[in-house]
């Protein structure tokens, strides 16, 4: 079954706090082999049409300081889609949230209640969302980016 994605869809809302002069800019990127030049097999990135279910994804959140002073105190929050399974984030200190993003941690460290009382180690399915907070100001004029994967269900 094909799933046609507008990439409104995968792009779930990014909030930013603080830091009024930092702007941010989404992409989503499907991940598939494909021969070469040679005919050997390429992982390359490339912007979805159609994605399937078991189609790898790589969000890409741009930021950038506008502003003439440096931005300290942000943070971005990103849900992960409903059509998708997080897959992990590529910066470490990133946290995420399992419960909607009400409370936070390292994915090795939150646990998730089953109904017998018990409770399980969190697995990456279980993510919700995840939040960058940056220690450092982002300097006038400067940026970078930040990004996780994702697999579509």
């Amino acid at each position: 079954m094909k799933i046609w994605i507008a990439l409104i869809a995968l792009l779930a809302p990014v909030a930013a706090q603080a830091a009024d002069n930092v702007s941010l800019a989404s992409e989503v990127l499907v991940e598939r082999v494909k021969p070469d030049a040679q005919g050997k097999p390429q992982v390359v990135q490339e912007k979805p049409n159609v994605v399937v279910p078991g189609d790898k994804l790589v969000f890409v959140l741009n930021y950038r300081n506008g502003g003439a002073e440096p931005a300290t105190g942000f943070t971005v929050t990103n849900p992960i889609p409903a059509a998708v399974s997080f897959a992990g984030g590529e910066d470490s200190q990133a946290v995420v949230s399992i419960d909607g993003g009400r409370s936070w941690g390292k994915l090795a460290s939150l646990k998730v209640a089953q109904p017998d009382g018990t409770s399980r180690s969190a697995v990456p399915a279980d993510v919700t969302h995840i939040r960058w907070s940056f220690s450092q100001p982002i300097a006038a004029s400067s940026g970078g980016k930040l990004s996780f994967r994702g697999v579509v269900k």
